[in-house]
């Protein structure tokens, strides 16, 4: 079986909306795919504004910047089926939406993108609200994308993805366990702003610096890492709480972005170890895929690749699209799995009481 989808993913980080196009391959379980294209987006300065200070309005403005958002990003997609020529060929749209508040011992989780909107100005149809389901049923709502990993990279024993927050997931057997793990493009692209740049190319800047000692002390304190998984960030952990402490601290730049650079390390390093105690996993050597923006990061990466070579573990940067678009593509696979009405969002990584199907689904056209 193949269906073709688009998938839509705003990160944390704020750098843009991802858009990818998708083919998936389905035979008796066994899932592959071709990424046919895809593209970032970036958001004009007044989104960034808006997305980055949604959750200050009051709920009237909220729900108007819902709604106006989703007709925002039906906008996009319509603007990438025109340039790739893909008219009447996509089935369905997996929009993740933007983040906004992320409250699950609350029961609730809620992300900026009207799926309604989305489906009137495209004419496709649309599956939205990801991990509301989950959060619902007592889940934390966060990773979703280990489903993917899953299905499509079950041949890594670790994925870690370095977005806006860095999360990883582990499989042995059948079972998958993920969780987030710390802050990490979000609070390095904030400091890199101070020098006037969207991010650190490559780590240059933490290249040149010392780690402070002291701070990275306290960063590595914070009592979210002592807690074990299933567990999650907002947003606002990094935007409000880890971002004004290194400000407090007043390091020189350089050496605020090495001693981030170095937590975050430190933190995957940590991770790796509370998965392998807990699932009983091997000595023997294992390979970690990674993704997201800080892929291509060389100095974190090799920071992180230092951390943990005493467990064997092997760094593997794919190419660039997949580095870029990984979680555009799950967020596809998640919509085909909605549609297939099979469960997409996993128990074992989300602590609910049961695995789900999440997803709302709004019909782009008429009967």
């Amino acid at each position: 079986m193949i269906y073709r989808a688009i998938g839509l993913m705003s990160g944390s980080s704020l750098d843009g909306l991802d858009i990818a196009y998708v083919h998936f391959h389905e035979n008796a379980g066994t899932w592959s795919f071709d990424m046919e294209h895809a593209d970032c987006y970036p958001y004009p300065e007044e989104w960034v504004h808006k997305l980055q200070s949604a959750i200050q309005l009051n709920a009237l403005d909220y729900q108007l910047l819902h709604t106006e958002y989703g007709h925002f990003l039906g906008e996009q997609v319509n603007a990438f089926i025109n340039i790739h020529q893909l008219h009447y060929q996509v089935q369905f749209i997996a929009s993740h939406g933007h983040t906004t508040f992320h409250m699950p011992h609350k029961k609730m989780t809620a992300q900026l993108g009207d799926g309604a909107a989305i489906a009137a100005k495209t004419g496709i149809p649309v599956i939205s609200d990801l991990r509301a389901l989950d959060v619902a049923l007592g889940g934390q709502g966060a990773p979703i994308v280990p489903v993917g990993d899953k299905l499509l990279f079950s041949r890594y024993d670790y994925c870690l993805n370095i977005g806006g927050i860095a999360n990883i997931s582990a499989h042995s057997g059948s079972a998958c366990v993920s969780f987030d793990i710390c802050p990490a493009n979000r609070v390095l692209n904030l400091l890199a702003a101070q020098a006037g740049k969207a991010y650190d190319e490559g780590g240059q800047m933490a290249a040149s610096g010392e780690v402070n000692t002291v701070l990275l002390d306290t960063l590595n304190g914070f009592p979210f890492y002592k807690a074990p998984y299933p567990k999650s960030l907002s947003n606002a952990f990094g935007n409000d709480v880890v971002y004004p402490l290194i400000r407090e601290e007043e390091p020189r730049l350089e050496d605020a972005l090495c001693t981030y650079t170095e937590h975050i390390a430190f933190q995957v390093k940590a991770a790796v170890e509370q998965m392998k105690k807990n699932m009983n996993s091997g000595a023997g050597p294992a390979k970690m895929l990674v993704t997201g923006g800080g892929a291509l990061n060389s100095f974190l990466i090799q920071r992180i690749r230092d951390r943990v070579k005493e467990y064997n573990i092997e760094l593997v940067v794919p190419d660039e699209k997949t580095v870029k678009y990984k979680e555009a593509l799950i967020m596809a696979l998640i919509g085909v799995l909605r549609w297939r009405e099979e469960n997409n969002v996993l128990s074992s990584v989300t602590g609910a009481f049961r695995s789900s199907i999440g997803g709302a689904l709004w019909m782009g056209q008429e009967a």
